[in-house]
């Protein structure tokens, strides 16, 4: 599976044109893009994606109870061995319905993210 489609990566090098604050606090962008890992406990939420078309920003749970916004990379995320021959995902059927600022809030207190309405 592609993990961005070119409609998806429009959005996030839209966003990404803007300088994108590492703190919450005025972060209005929304997340367009859902990756997860299929075995684990990873999930991230992307906003934005940098002019190199690799680094992206957004909020980030690696599973630990501490999700929190930063930069991850695309080709690392895309080269991740795991189990099964398995590849991290995409959510093809995400559609944000807050601010990457919001979730995180919400993830912070929730300890992971939710995009299903609780978190």
């Amino acid at each position: 599976m592609k993990l961005i489609t070119k409609e998806i990566m429009n959005k996030l090098e839209k966003a990404g044109a803007e300088p994108v604050p590492v703190t919450e606090t005025g972060n209005d962008i929304k997340p367009w893009l859902k990756l997860f890992n299929p075995v684990g406990a990873e999930t991230w939420l992307i906003g934005a994606i940098s002019e190199d078309g690799d680094t992206m920003y957004g909020l980030c749970d690696l599973g630990w109870g501490c999700p929190e916004l930063g930069f991850v990379s695309l080709n690392e995320l895309e080269s991740l061995p795991l189990p099964m021959g398995l590849t991290i995902e995409r959510d093809m059927y995400f559609e944000p319905t807050k601010t990457l600022a919001e979730y995180a809030s919400a993830a912070r207190k929730a300890g992971h993210i939710d995009t299903y309405g609780g978190a």
